[in-house]
């Protein structure tokens, strides 16, 4: 299938080269939240156009799944691909309909980006709502939306006029604009000049809190963020909060983040934490973008090697973002210190470079054997690190923020950087040869020298590693194994991402078939973690293919209790 997708990429001709504005009406039926209806209105269409839906760069929701339809009137709609629909008819004005049928519910908490429609609101738009037609992706869009009674909207789209309608220079402005719907609280506030809008859903059954203290700390992100950048890129931006959800996805002038009303009602530090990492990435992702990252297509996400920067590099300055505006109490040394004992402990560091880490990020649970990596962690530190070793090759003339600033102005999009393009520029401002701390701790996975870094500031890092142990002083048992099930299977395939853990000394290794345990058959994935969870299981035995008996080893975990396997893999 994947074949036949990229055969069908080349083949397919621009069915469509006029640049005709196209309409777009949305509506949302009070009585019937199952999801939307789209009508699409292009002008001076040829006889053939293919309509296409998008994938958003950074996750395939594959949300093509979930269209209805479409149909056009007289003329007739074949679909050709997954997300691909071409449109055959006599030419002239054509009139597209679809609906969006929602995925069911599964219950529990949605992540922010992910559309949905409630009784008091939804999120619509965006890479999940809008085909557009190939060819003309600089055509630009109106929207009209037709919403229930009392509802608002909210989203970075210019608005055109009276009632809920926008505006998109190109479809690509469309599809990273979502909008959110419903009965909204609104907040504003402007910096330097630019206007900054606050659009929040809250649920029916949510707590109070501090809405001035939340627009005060938006403000304050929003100034430092221009006093360090020496300007803001856009001419508005939007905050599109949403109560009972979480997580946050960015774009180039708003960003959808789940801020649960107890998390803003309480010390705020966890949504405040995702608020400011989104809204940095409007410059390390959004404007700052890695080499083949992003683009228009229906084709499944590409790879990078350098989310370790736009991931990870963010999160550290989610957190020296809120520093600056006077968010974050306690002392920057403090976080340091606990975020390098979390990367210290972190599987993968050590085996898994950063570049790697991000490399793999979009496979499944066994990719490198189980050892993932963690770029966002990886990446945080790796900035934190190389910020040290900046100042202190330029006695603080210099910093980290330099080097944002010059890779901003050399390499916007869509051009896009390499990891050797950080590397030139991160070593220019520094005045340094930064090409051995790249090879060993960005290409390479060499743990960070968190003493050398720190020793400038007369510091010593210590560090120290200790048995984990219970209250009565007594071992843990090494619990650092689960199931996952791989696509096409039935069958639960261990996955351990520690290879220091006793599991893996005993013999085990990712992706080994689970058969039994304790002489009981280990049917699925379940019957494996429920047992493994409450730490009852002495004995196992895995066994991937049929054959000759396998090798057995065992091993006595921190408890104390023996481990046996058989360990053949496929």
């Amino acid at each position: 299938m994947r074949l036949a997708t990229l055969l069908l990429g080349i083949l397919l001709p621009a069915a469509a080269t006029a640049q005709d504005t196209v309409d777009y009406v949305l509506t949302v039926d009070s009585a019937d939240l199952s999801g939307w209806t789209v009508e699409m209105r292009i002008r001076h269409a040829p006889r053939t156009l293919r309509l296409v839906m998008a994938a958003h760069p950074e996750y395939d929701e594959r949300f093509w799944r979930y269209v209805r339809g479409p149909t056009a009137g007289p003329a007739e709609v074949v679909r050709e691909d997954s997300a691909v629909w071409r449109v055959q008819g006599p030419g002239g004005d054509v009139t597209v309909r679809y609906r969006i049928e929602l995925p069911p519910s599964e219950g529990g908490v949605l992540p922010s980006w992910v559309p949905f429609l409630a009784p008091t609101g939804g999120l619509v738009g965006g890479y999940d709502t809008w085909m557009y037609v190939l060819g003309a992706e600089n055509a630009p869009a109106r929207v009209e939306l037709r919403l229930p009674d009392g509802w608002d909207a909210a989203t970075a789209l210019p608005s055109a006029g009276a009632g809920h309608r926008f505006t998109a220079p190109d479809v690509a402005t469309l599809l990273d604009s979502p909008v959110l719907v419903g009965r909204l609280r609104r907040w504003s506030f402007d910096v330097g000049g630019v206007p900054h809008r606050v659009a929040y859903r809250p649920r029916p059954d949510g707590v109070p809190f501090d809405t001035t203290a939340l627009v005060d700390a938006l403000r304050g992100m929003a100034r430092e963020a221009s006093a360090m950048f020496r300007g803001l890129p856009y001419p508005e931006y939007v905050f599109l909060l949403r109560d009972g959800a979480y997580g946050g996805l960015e774009h180039m002038s708003s960003t959808t983040v789940g801020a649960p009303s107890e998390e803003l009602a309480g010390d705020r530090a966890d949504a405040l934490l995702s608020i400011a990492h989104e809204y940095f990435h409007a410059w390390n992702l959004m404007r700052l973008r890695p080499a083949g990252w992003g683009g228009l297509t229906h084709l499944p996400p590409g790879r990078t090697r350098e989310l370790w920067w736009s991931e990870g590099v963010t999160m550290y300055y989610a957190d020296v973002l809120q520093r600056r505006a006077g968010l974050v109490r306690t002392a920057r040394l403090e976080v340091l210190a606990a975020r390098a004992a979390r990367y210290l402990e972190t599987p993968g560091v050590g085996v898994v470079s950063p570049e790697q880490a991000g490399w793999i990020s979009g496979e499944g649970p066994e990719a490198n054997d189980g050892l993932g990596g963690e770029h966002y962690l990886q990446g945080e530190m790796t900035g934190a690190v190389l910020d040290l070793v900046i100042r202190d090759s330029t006695a603080g003339r210099r910093s980290l923020d330099d080097v944002m600033r010059a890779m901003l102005a050399g390499h916007p999009h869509p051009r896009g950087y390499t990891g050797a393009d950080l590397e030139r520029v991160a070593s220019a401002v520094c005045g340094c040869g930064l090409a051995g701390f790249f090879a060993r701790h960005v290409r390479g996975a060499e743990p960070l020298d968190f003493d050398a870094a720190v020793r400038p500031l007369g510091l010593a890092a210590r560090i120290r590693l200790e048995p984990v142990v219970d209250a009565a002083g007594r071992p843990e048992p090494d619990l650092r194994a689960w199931a996952y099930v791989p696509a096409g299977e039935t069958a639960a395939r261990l996955l351990i991402p520690d290879a220091r853990s006793a599991w893996v000394r005993a013999g085990l290794r990712t992706r080994d078939v689970i058969v039994t345990m304790n002489g009981t058959p280990v049917p699925d994935r379940r019957a494996f973690l429920a047992p493994s969870a409450s730490a009852t299981a002495s004995a196992w035995r895995c066994c991937a293919t049929a054959g000759p008996s396998p090798p057995t080893s065992s091993w006595a975990d921190t408890s104390g209790r023996a481990w046996t396997s058989s360990t053949c893999r496929t």
